[in-house]
């Protein structure tokens, strides 16, 4: 019988006595209850607690001693190297293979000893509260995607609004400072205002020495970026997470709502837009305690956050290398292709996710950055002009392999690619499959991806035809337009009349029977 059953039931008893049968065996026989719950209900209208045995252990006392041990040595260990309830019971069954106990059992008794031995003692906190625009913080976890069918680790910024609880996440492959300070950059446009103080723990990319109590060395580039943006900056003591509880909560609750199940995506930029839509979508979401959704919340608090500057801060690595004889540039150890001529000089922004290749204000090539070092990032559009010359080097190439690597080169390609050369030969097979190739780059890939294929389903693998399909909406067809007639009139004659030529006829008719 639960608690407010036997309440209710106490209450009963306590009536029927006082104005009903009157004695204590009337009232139990009534009720169907012993006469001793009688005299409890009588004595106090709340039930007394309920008592519980204490049962004994006869599995677990062999090993009482043992685990105690344990946990008086592990008072004068580290504290992050101190046994847990399963490494305790992994002993006994290593070091006392004759007693047999579960894992629960020892679990309850260590949770219980540790209790009484002041090693579990548990913090209380002090509730907190925020002005509108005065404080978020700011956190990097990591999580996993399947990016293009492969596995991986992302590292996710987050920044958390402490007044309206409104979040922003974004997605790298590395959490490099580059990464760190542009990811602010998009949180405060999210936002639409920047935060009179961040909060962070002590990560390297903004700290650079731990100092006595709250001071830190902080780097150059973050002392930079907060004079350029207008914030202030606190840090956390090492290793006290709860110092920044809101994005730690923050965290967990957006990994568990919006990365379950492991996100798939074909890019990098796919999974940003995937956590954007889950961060929009939070703001329909209400805190327990706040009167606003987040939403509303984030509407409030924009009106009290500081402006944002008229230009960004530039957060990109600058460079000015030249254009090798292979068509690349480097940017510190890694080679990246441009359709430039060799000997041209560039100018390269290295950028926390991308490399961009630029000439004459123009962008001419980008491409997603690489963090291992002497790498060739190779992208075979910009080979093309080179191939049409030389097309016996398309099989071969490096691009060729880094494209089907990445996914780029469909199985359409190569047998498309095939029947041209048994139909022309290898050499101007080759260069036919190029020259398609050169549409792709003029009209996209995609729409030539989408007519090879059409090409194929209908049993046709001629160049020209596959030509025709990526070209057909741009055809122009001569349409005739109607025009009136006026001014016919005058040329209006009336119909001749057929009667007399009736007469002919039976005059031929009656001239025929006279001959017979």
């Amino acid at each position: 019988m639960d608690r407010r059953r036997k309440v209710e039931l106490f209450e009963q008893i306590r009536r029927e006595y006082r104005f009903g049968v009157g004695t204590i065996r009337g009232v139990a026989k009534q009720f169907g209850v012993h006469r001793r719950i009688v005299r409890q209900a009588m004595a106090s209208a709340v039930p007394p607690e309920r008592k519980v045995p204490m049962r004994s252990q006869p599995k677990l006392e062999p090993v009482k001693e043992f685990i105690d041990e344990i946990l008086r040595a592990d008072q004068q260990a580290p504290r992050k190297q101190r046994h847990t309830a399963h490494r305790i019971w992994q002993r006994i069954g290593a070091e006392r293979s004759e007693v047999t106990v579960a894992e629960s059992t020892v679990r309850h008794y260590v949770c219980r000893r540790k209790q009484e031995l002041g090693m579990a003692e548990r913090e209380t906190f002090v509730p907190q509260s925020y002005d509108w625009g005065s404080e978020a913080q700011v956190d990097w976890y990591e999580a996993f995607a399947e990016v293009m069918g492969e596995l991986r680790k992302v590292y996710c910024f987050a920044m958390r609004s402490m007044a309206g609880g409104g979040a922003f996440h974004r997605a790298y492959y590395h959490a490099t400072q580059q990464a760190f300070l542009e990811a602010h950059e998009f949180a405060f446009q999210f936002f639409g205002g920047v935060f009179r103080r961040l909060r962070y723990d002590n990560l390297k990319s903004a700290v650079k020495k731990i100092l006595r109590g709250y001071q830190r060395e902080e780097t150059e580039r973050l002392i930079a970026f907060r004079s350029h943006w207008g914030f202030q900056t606190e840090f956390c003591n090492p290793a006290r997470g709860n110092e920044k509880g809101g994005v730690e909560g923050e965290v967990g609750y957006f990994r568990r709502n919006h990365l379950v199940p492991v996100p798939r995506v074909e890019s990098l930029e796919e999974l940003n837009k995937l956590l954007l839509a889950g961060c929009r979508a939070d703001e329909q979401r209400r805190i327990a305690g706040k009167p606003h959704t987040v939403g509303e919340a984030m509407g409030i608090e924009r009106e009290h956050l500081l402006p944002l500057p008229a230009e960004g801060f530039e957060l990109a690595e600058i460079s000015f290398p030249v254009v090798d004889s292979k068509g690349c540039v480097k940017a510190r150890t890694n080679c990246y292709s441009t359709p430039l001529k060799p000997g041209t000089q560039t100018r390269v922004k290295l950028l926390p996710a991308y490399v961009e290749v630029w000439q004459e204000r123009e962008c001419v090539a980008r491409h997603e950055r690489s963090f291992s070092r002497y790498e060739q990032v190779l992208d075979l559009e910009h080979y093309l002009d080179v191939l049409e010359r030389k097309p016996g080097a398309l099989a071969g190439s490096s691009p060729l392999k880094q494209w089907r690597e990445r996914g780029r080169w469909p199985e359409s390609f190569d047998r498309l690619w095939q029947s041209l050369r048994e139909r022309h030969g290898p050499q101007a097979g080759t260069r036919a499959m190029i020259e398609l190739l050169g549409l792709g780059k003029r009209y996209g890939w995609d729409r030539l991806r989408e007519a090879i294929k059409e090409s194929l389903a209908l049993g046709c693998t001629d160049a020209a035809a596959v030509r025709h399909l990526v070209t057909a909406n741009e055809l122009v067809r001569s349409h005739t337009e109607p025009f009136e007639l006026s001014g016919l009139e005058r040329y209006d004659r009336p119909l001749p009349q057929m009667q007399e030529y009736d007469l002919l006829l039976s005059l031929t008719t009656t001239g025929a029977e006279v001959a017979r």
